[in-house]
């Protein structure tokens, strides 16, 4: 085992951070830990903000990880409300002009939502607790919205609005709803929850920019000249990675911070990096960054093992999730990498009930994921199999086993 730091600095107070610092201690580590963070909220769990925090559900208490006292019994130091703004050797300067210093610096800042040209003050970005709470608040008073991107964000905030009765209008310049995440032909699928939810869904719209909506509200004119509006609006079009305070330093962050397999930051000594602002590479040596709840938690336990010189877990396989029209989709393993896609279970893709509906995402002959409508029961079968990479005649004995 390699000399242990005495000090770690964790940058970044979301899910990556606080469970870095909860596999420090549990990997055993007993020295100095601090945590900094952009928000004064305690650490707190972001997929809630888009479904029970903004469908009311749940309250703003529920969603917190870990007090201030949870994060004292960790022996953790905190730095809350304070922003990186600077990022040297061994130490990182905060927006109070203060500077911490660290043998270890794990860098966990997450997203910031992208926004349109133009985008006006009222119209909302969900991305943090306040962002779901001000959100929230205008959709207990509204009869109509507009919401810009049919991705994952959008939608979950497409369902909450119609729970509450809320007419909703969704753009979307993609040719259906998250197709970047999903694929074409599972994205399709995706798209008949929001005609079924009675949400009108424009898909491969072009949006000019923001207009006056007149008394109130929210407008836009799309290509050709047409005008949307509703009483209140959401622009969904996902986040960048919250790395602007490191452009000194010289590393090219344009698609995340690039990173070993075990999270360390290529051309920064004593510097790891999880969740949403890392680029990890694989065991092809590919590099990717997974903006997933369950990849954060994954790769804060192989950076605290890392600094520890400590055994690292078995790899994980990434999973997401997301509720939407009272209905869960559920996603293992990488899409992306896949050149095809085969109905597995249900009748979804010939036009028979979505619910049930699972899809295999192959890569040749090799299982890279696979995507459930409504079909827990079988996404927990599937996993061992995107992990190990199975075949297609073990991916059809399993599909027949289950059927």
């Amino acid at each position: 085992m390699t000399a242990q730091p005495e000090h770690v600095l964790v940058v970044g107070a979301g899910l990556g951070g606080l469970r870095t610092v909860e596999q420090l201690r549990a990997a055993g580590y007993q020295g100095r830990i601090s945590l900094a963070g952009a928000e004064v909220h305690p650490p707190y769990d972001r997929p809630p903000l888009s479904k029970q925090l903004l469908t009311g559900d749940w309250t703003a208490e529920r969603v917190v990880l870990r007090t201030e006292d949870g994060l004292d019994e960790l022996g953790v130091r905190t730095h809350l409300g304070l922003r990186a703004v600077a990022l040297r050797p061994g130490e990182v300067e905060l927006s109070d002009g203060a500077s911490l210093y660290a043998d270890a610096i794990v860098v966990a800042t997450g997203l910031v939502a992208r926004t349109l040209p133009g985008q006006p003050a009222q119209v909302h970005t969900l991305r943090t607790l306040d962002d779901a709470l001000a959100l929230r608040t205008d959709l207990e008073k509204a009869a109509s919205a507009l919401v810009v991107g049919a991705g994952f964000i959008g939608a979950e905030v497409a369902s909450a609005a119609r729970g509450r009765g809320v007419d909703v209008t969704v753009l979307e310049a993609a040719a259906a709803p998250a197709e970047r995440a999903l694929g074409a032909e599972v994205a399709a699928v995706a798209a008949r929850l929001f005609a079924e939810a009675g949400v009108d869904l424009r898909t491969g719209v072009s949006i000019t920019g923001f207009t006056d909506p007149g008394e109130a509200g929210v407008a836009v004119e799309l290509a050709g000249g047409e005008q949307v509006r509703g009483d209140l609006g959401v622009v969904g079009i996902g986040g960048r990675p919250d790395l602007d305070w490191l452009a000194d330093t010289g590393v090219d962050t344009t698609a995340g911070l690039p990173c070993t397999a075990t999270g360390r930051v290529e051309g920064l000594d004593g510097v790891w990096a999880v969740g949403d602002v890392a680029s990890w590479t694989d065991r092809e040596g590919r590099r990717h960054r997974h903006e997933h709840w369950t990849s954060a938690g994954d790769q804060a336990a192989v950076v605290a093992r890392d600094i520890l010189g400590a055994e690292l877990p078995p790899p994980a396989v990434p999973y997401f999730w997301s509720d939407q029209f009272g209905l869960k989709i559920q996603l293992i393993g990488r899409p992306e990498l896949a050149d095809s896609v085969v109905p597995l279970h249900g009748s979804g893709f010939d036009g028979g009930p979505v619910r049930g509906t699972v899809a295999g995402y192959l890569a040749g002959d090799r299982l890279v994921a696979v995507a459930g409508f409504g079909a827990a029961r079988f996404i927990a079968r599937y996993r061992p199999l995107v992990a190990e990479g199975a075949d297609r005649a073990a991916l059809e004995h399993t599909r027949a086993a289950l059927s």
